[in-house]
């Protein structure tokens, strides 16, 4: 406990270890991840924005009716009684995560995260009102004129619209958004109504349009703890410095690495241009203002800067920095693994273009793993996939069974605790009690109501049959009597029974008499 710990005082401001958040700039590319993404942001909006207006059995489809206690997600209800069903579905899906991510690195990120996918769509506004990258930077470093306003101003009218929307569809899932809809004109929201349309919206505009790639870096907790399930086999966008480094420009016409004498670094080297090349950023990365925005090593940390290679010296990396221009989130891939990567899989599309130009192959910066990044073999069925395949497995199989095999019909006996009993003229001794009946089918139901074989000298008081509608909750007043002889406390059964036979409940309880 003696043993002192080393601090360091950073007594000028230019040495300061805190760095200011640089807004990014994403520079729009096409190619296959691109079009796989686009894909996914259609396929999720067209859920979210359609499905609350989709029609189930004259219902809406999916509506989680809070007032009445009941979810309704197309053919299934969810009770208050279904929680359990709630939990076990929150496990399936955080262990579903846990077992992409080991298996397929972060593409829930990249392509199904809502951060993402409401990003991406403003994006594509601020680019149809702003222009591409160069335009935007230019627009936003020059003075406020009425160009500079009519651009900035449309921009913020579609995302206001749009944030709109998103959030009067987020409280349709809650009030039938048809109902919702027909009260907007003339304005007849209740106040929550209006609450959380409006905050819905206030958070999409500020999350998708203002805040952006650091809701992924400072606010979201799975990029903190993916690394947990990370391994050198899980996969991931990786950059090739064996066969990207020494980077650098280069004229027309000089082949690939793969293709010259030169060949590989070897990794020492390989790594070790990248460190010293992050560290002292290109003339082509200040220009473009496209260094990235995590360096490697600790803070301080020096680095001698690179020689002046030779071309047939030089690796397949043309340091175009189009890697980091199109990256959403704004790092260089080339930095090796970093947890603000959402593996959106951009920057694959930016570098494939550049290769075609260039005439060199594919692969420099690509979907791989740690282990075949350095030249070694991927296992894909390891142990932690086996794991966290079989519980996947079991508790999948364990929610679809309970939700197949819940039980229609629910039946509750409160006593009535008002008087302990009751003795009529009549001389009988009388207990007081109510049913409630809960009939969770989607149709109406009859059952029978009557007492327990073992409960003789009982005599029940009450409907021999009831009728339950659909979806019902019917409480049933009844009384059962016995003659003074039925001394103390006794147990009874009551039985509810569907008239089909299919469903039948027995209920216990007690019945009170004097004690002598």
């Amino acid at each position: 406990m003696s043993k002192r710990i080393p601090l360091e005082v950073v007594k000028d401001q230019d040495e300061s270890f805190y760095v200011s958040e640089r807004k990014v700039y994403p520079r729009d590319v096409s190619g296959r991840f691109d079009r796989m993404r686009k894909l996914a942001v259609f396929w999720l909006l067209g859920m979210y924005y359609l499905f609350p207006w989709l029609s189930w059995d004259g219902r809406q489809a999916v509506l989680f009716d809070l007032p009445a206690r009941k979810f309704y997600v197309f053919g299934l209800i969810f009770w208050p009684q279904d929680f359990s069903l709630l939990a076990l579905l929150l496990i399936v899906l955080a262990l579903t995560l846990f077992f992409v991510t080991a298996l397929a690195g972060r593409l829930w990120c990249g392509y199904a995260c809502p951060q993402t996918v409401w990003t991406e769509c403003f994006l594509w506004m601020e680019r149809w009102t702003e222009g591409d990258r160069i335009k935007r930077m230019k627009l936003d470093a020059g003075p406020w004129n009425r160009e500079k306003v009519l651009r900035k101003g449309s921009k913020h009218l579609l995302w206001l619209f749009f944030a709109l929307w998103t959030g009067f569809t987020f409280v349709g899932f809650f009030t039938p958004i048809v109902s919702l809809g027909q009260r907007l004109w003339p304005f007849d929201w209740n106040g929550a109504e209006t609450f959380w349309v409006l905050f819905y919206a206030l958070a999409t505009w500020a999350n998708a349009g203002i805040l952006r790639e650091q809701v992924c870096k400072y606010m979201c907790p799975y990029a903190r703890f993916q690394s947990a399930m990370f391994d050198n086999d899980t996969l991931i966008i990786a950059y090739d410095p064996m066969r990207g480094e020494p980077r650098g420009p280069r004229k027309r016409g000089l082949p690939s690495v793969l293709q010259r004498a030169r060949g590989l670094l070897d990794l020492a080297s390989a790594y070790d241009y990248v460190f010293r090349a992050s560290k002292h950023p290109s003339a082509a990365q200040a220009r473009l203002q496209a260094a990235g925005t995590v360096m490697l090593g600790d803070a301080g940390s020096e680095a001698a800067p690179l020689p002046k290679f030779e071309p047939e010296e030089l690796g397949d990396c043309i340091d175009c920095t189009m890697c980091v221009q199109v990256c959403p989130v704004g790092i260089d891939i080339r930095n090796g693994l970093q947890y603000e990567c959402i593996a959106c899989g951009a920057c694959i599309d930016a570098c494939d273009e550049v290769m075609d130009k260039v005439g060199m192959p594919h692969g420099l910066i690509r979907y791989t793993t740690q282990h075949a990044l350095d030249g070694g073999r991927t296992r894909v069925l390891r142990p932690r996939i086996f794991i966290y395949g079989l519980l996947l497995l079991g508790l999948v199989g364990t929610w679809v069974w309970n939700v197949t095999h819940r039980d229609t019909l629910i039946v509750d006996v409160l006593r009535d605790r008002n008087a302990l009993y009751r003795q009529t003229g009549d001389g009988l001794v009388e207990n007081d009690y109510t049913l409630k009946l809960v009939n969770k089918n989607t149709q109406p139901r009859r059952y029978r109501l009557s007492l327990g074989a073992d409960d003789a000298g009982l005599r029940l008081n009450g409907p021999a049959t009831i009728e339950a509608g659909p979806e019902q909750v019917l409480p049933v007043v009844v009384s059962v009597t016995a003659t003074e002889e039925v001394q103390g406390r006794r147990v009874l059964h009551f039985v509810v029974e569907s008239e089909d036979g299919r469903e039948k409940r027995v209920i216990e309880n007690s019945f009170f008499g004097p004690v002598q």
